[in-house]
């Protein structure tokens, strides 16, 4: 039977977590609001509308909720010629697409800004799919974005693992039914992917690479 392999992008694949966190930033100060670094951090891997409400809160202005994915598009866009992908994000991909998995990425990028993550990964060739915020009504920690990456691969939940760096990641997977696998190299706490599903962790994409035949990828 196929096995499919879903990887989240930012943060998984790419070194990308920080830029969003710097333009995050930056965005919502040019709209007057203070939002600790920190925190921001801890909301990326979330959609753009669910990150500003996650924020800002319910009583925010709603109104300039789009001003302000905007003005983070168009900050981070400045990056998206230079994008560094993490240790041997590639070659992962590469050598699970050769020893038989279906590999899909699960990600909430689109248009200009996937294809630069893309070009970053360099290993088009071992991608079956990708499955983007576009394509569900909710992105993680709804199950939605990983179900509809299983299903582009054609294969069941338990015949599936799920690779991601953030706490919704892990959400998503779980919810899922699949089994999840976390790296640390987005930022987030071993004990926070843990508590989130992860049912191992490793360091970034090198570390999982040079660890595949005692993984969950095995």
């Amino acid at each position: 039977m196929e096995r499919a392999a879903v990887f989240d992008v930012d943060g998984t694949l790419v070194d990308t977590n920080h830029l969003h966190v710097t333009a995050w930033w930056e965005a919502f100060r040019q709209a007057g609001h203070r939002v600790p670094m920190h925190a921001v951090h801890r909301a990326v891997g979330l959609p753009s509308s669910d990150l500003v409400a996650h924020l800002l809160g319910e009583d925010r202005d709603r109104d300039r909720d789009e001003e302000l994915s905007a003005a983070h598009k168009a900050l981070y866009g400045q990056y998206f010629d230079r994008l560094p992908a993490l240790p041997d994000a590639g070659r992962l991909l590469e050598r699970l697409h050769r020893d038989g998995w279906k590999v899909v990425l699960a990600t909430s990028a689109g248009g200009a800004e996937l294809s630069a993550l893309r070009r970053a990964i360099n290993a088009d060739a071992a991608i079956t799919a990708t499955a983007s915020a576009d394509d569900v009504d909710r992105g993680k920690p709804s199950a939605e974005p990983v179900e509809h990456a299983l299903e582009l691969a054609g294969v069941p939940a338990e015949r599936a693992v799920f690779v991601g760096d953030t706490v919704w990641d892990m959400r998503a997977g779980s919810r899922a039914g699949v089994r999840c696998v976390g790296v640390l190299c987005g930022g987030i706490p071993r004990a926070d992917l843990e508590e989130a599903g992860a049912d191992a962790v490793y360091d970034d994409p090198a570390h999982l690479l040079a660890s595949l035949p005692d993984s969950p990828l095995a």
